[in-house]
């Protein structure tokens, strides 16, 4: 089911199939996200939960079980209840259940909650721990931008830049796709924007750690119009940005995890960029996007 949010500045609809963006239009009617067009992705802004990228044979190990799970995890493909739905928020609401615990050990509940204020789409995605034992997981956002925003063909994919607001070097993670290879990192020099090309996602994402307590805004605009959006991510551990061949649309993702090493053992405990909760406790990852 799509649901509408609404204020004097945009429009935002989500669907209750996976609490996933699906678009968000300003007034004179723009189209920010992603129109899944399933000849490149037929997705918008999928939740990314219980894992973040894909697991080595799409399987894990907890306490001696494996479990399989496919590339981000089962939340983006699942029904989520309305908890609630005013004008310009709305909290949705996942529960463990049987075919969760066929692929993943823990009983969890996950609650997205949007708001609308102004021109800005803020996003929490609650991880609470219902069981009885520590909670291992991963969490993440994968929203998709239309690129070119402008659709009379005066603008190309290249005239689209990437501009950190934390100017400086950071490391980059190497792939060897669909897994990372975290001993390789290389330091990358962010203080100029990063021109968009198709070229550059080649061999897949392009992923940065983010280092503890930055918070890092980056902002996609283009040269020859004034709109654009900036994604604010908050506490976010690494920071993606994804496309596929000749599509236009580029992906700003906050991660709070990452994919599989390539030298992982398949043991959910010793998974690179895992989390950890104890029982009774709750994991916020905040975002926001702010659109101009």
């Amino acid at each position: 089911m799509i649901e509408m949010l609404s204020n004097d500045h945009l429009k935002v609809l989500i669907n209750t199939l996976g609490a996933e963006i699906t678009s968000i239009q300003n007034n004179d009617g723009m189209e920010y996200i992603w129109q899944a067009d399933k000849n490149y992705w037929g997705r918008h802004a999928p939740i990314l939960f219980p894992i973040v990228g894909r697991l080595k044979n799409d399987e894990c190990e907890y306490d001696g079980k494996k479990y399989h799970m496919t590339q981000h995890g089962f939340a983006r493909d699942m029904e989520f209840s309305v908890l609630k739905h005013t004008q310009d928020t709305i909290d949705l609401q996942l529960l463990s259940n049987d075919y969760t615990r066929e692929r993943y050990p823990f009983e969890f509940k996950l609650i997205v909650h949007y708001k609308l204020i102004e021109s800005k789409l803020s996003c929490i995605i609650s991880v609470y721990n219902t069981d009885n034992r520590e909670m291992l997981f991963s969490v993440g956002a994968h929203p998709a931008f239309n690129v070119p925003l402008v659709k009379d063909g005066s603008e190309q994919y290249n005239d689209y830049s990437l501009q950190l607001s934390d100017k400086g070097k950071y490391n980059e993670i190497s792939f060897e796709a669909p897994y990372a290879d975290i001993s390789q990192k290389n330091k990358i020099d962010l203080s100029d924007p990063i021109r968009l090309s198709h070229d550059l996602f080649k061999k897949d994402a392009k992923v940065i750690e983010v280092p503890k307590h930055t918070q890092i805004s980056s902002t996609l605009t283009s040269d020859k119009n004034k709109h654009g959006v900036t994604m604010t991510p908050y506490d976010n551990e690494y920071a993606g940005l994804w496309s596929i061949k000749d599509a236009p649309f580029v992906c700003l993702e906050p991660w709070w995890g990452i994919t599989d090493d390539i030298h992982s053992n398949g043991k959910l405990k010793d998974k690179v960029g895992i989390n950890k909760l104890v029982p009774n406790d709750k994991f916020d990852a905040r975002f926001d996007i702010t659109i101009f």
